[in-house]
C-alpha cells in the first residue's frame, strides 16, 4: 500500500479523533468510512424527487402546519403539554 503525508490544522485532527469508533481505528480506515458514507448509493426516484418539489412549493405559499397544530390534530394531549411546559 502506498502512503502519503497529509497536512491537517490540530483542530480536524481533534474532528477526526472524536470521529473515530475506537481507538485503535487508523485514519485511513475513518476517512475511507466518511468517504463511503457521502456517497449515496440508492439515487432519488423521479417520484421522489417530484414530491420534494411539490413539498417545497408548499413551503413557499406557505401551506404548512407546526408540529403543535399536528400533535393536536392527532388528539396527543400530552405531547402538546410537554411543548408548552
Amino acid at each position: 500500500m502506498a502512503t502519503t503525508t497529509v497536512q491537517l490544522r490540530s483542530e480536524t485532527k481533534a474532528k477526526l479523533d472524536d470521529l473515530k469508533l475506537h481507538p485503535r481505528e487508523t485514519y485511513d480506515e475513518l476517512i475511507s468510512r466518511l468517504a463511503d458514507a457521502a456517497y449515496d448509493d440508492e439515487p432519488l426516484s423521479d417520484e421522489e424527487i417530484d414530491a420534494i418539489r411539490l413539498s417545497e412549493r408548499e413551503i413557499e405559499t406557505g401551506r404548512t402546519r407546526t408540529l403543535r397544530e399536528i400533535m393536536r390534530d392527532l388528539g396527543d394531549d400530552r405531547a402538546i403539554r410537554s411543548l408548552v411546559e
